[in-house]
């Protein structure tokens, strides 16, 4: 990240919309140079607004990584799209992010309509370029900024860093002028505790993505700095059915001693320290219907 002093500083927020796997947390996590919003080939991985924050060219930009938006059904898929939309509303610069191997599919149709609806003006992102030959990239391009109102359109791989530099450097240039809001040193607004529960749920999507249902949930119980400058870190997984649980565990316990392994190798190499890490996994019928797990992660319960 530059940081040039003889210019003024500027700040803002940046709002990142799209259909779920669209690639808005990878575009984060680059931006920011560290992991604050998890990923999975698990679509609907963000389940809440993530801040992810940096400074380029002495503008500090803050990423509003929203729930991917798509049709929801159930109660807690009602409430990540009703996050989603809340943060569309709360940046200074409004980003729509398309998978560009999908297209211009129904789920991605449905938001330029919404954004229509509402007179919104977004800068559009087509992601995954390097998985799309050229041919099919121009049409698309097209075809989103007939169907839309867009003031800019970037080609972009978030995996390979193609393209990203350009669309940091126009929302550096577009940014209001204005004070930092955070410290230069700050990445997420997001609590330790609460980003370590998000790591685990990653790495059980990672390896169980195919036998696991989104109704899981996992919960810090404890998060507690030890005499010897090490972190005592308790997190308890929530499944809804015996079997889910049985999965979890694996046969002699082996998963979840991987999906812990893995996720403190993360957290210690991420957070720069020694991590002691507690994996529970309880039953709790109906979770996704309790109140208080939507307050947790700052959702609306009523939508």
């Amino acid at each position: 990240m530059e940081n040039n002093e003889q210019k003024p500083t500027r700040c803002g927020f940046v709002s990142l919309i799209g259909a779920p796997n669209a690639g808005k947390s990878t575009i984060t996590n680059d931006f920011v140079g560290s992991k604050v919003s998890i990923v999975s080939p698990k679509a609907q991985t963000t389940r809440t607004l993530v801040k992810g924050i940096g400074i380029y060219d002495n503008t500090q930009i803050i990423f509003l990584d929203t729930p991917g938006i798509f049709k929801p059904k159930r109660r807690f898929d009602r409430s990540m799209v009703a996050s989603a939309w809340s943060g569309a509303s709360d940046g200074d610069i409004l980003v729509l992010v398309v998978d560009a191997r999908r297209g211009f599919d129904a789920e991605t149709r449905a938001i330029v309509d919404e954004l229509n609806k509402q007179g919104r003006e977004a800068v559009l992102v087509l992601n995954k370029t390097d998985l799309v030959t050229g041919e099919k990239l121009l049409p698309l391009a097209a075809e989103l900024n007939a169907a839309g109102k867009f003031a800019e359109t970037f080609m972009v791989s978030a995996a390979t860093g193609e393209g990203l530099r350009d669309f940091y450097q126009y929302l550096a240039d577009h940014l209001p002028e204005s004070p930092w809001y955070y410290p230069e040193d700050h990445m997420s607004d997001l609590p330790l505790r609460l980003l370590a529960a998000e790591v685990v749920r990653e790495k059980l999507f990672l390896y169980l993505q195919d036998e696991l249902p989104y109704s899981l949930t996992v919960e810090p119980e404890l998060w507690e700095r030890r005499s010897d400058n090490s972190v005592r870190a308790e997190m308890t997984i929530y499944v809804e059915r015996e079997g889910q649980k049985k999965i979890i565990v694996g046969r002699g316990g082996e998963m979840i001693k991987k999906v812990g392994q893995t996720a403190r190798l993360e957290l210690e190499e991420m957070l720069e320290d020694r991590i002691h890490l507690f994996l529970f996994v309880k039953v709790r019928e109906n979770w996704s219907e309790d109140p208080a797990r939507y307050q947790d992660w700052g959702l609306v319960y009523n939508v």
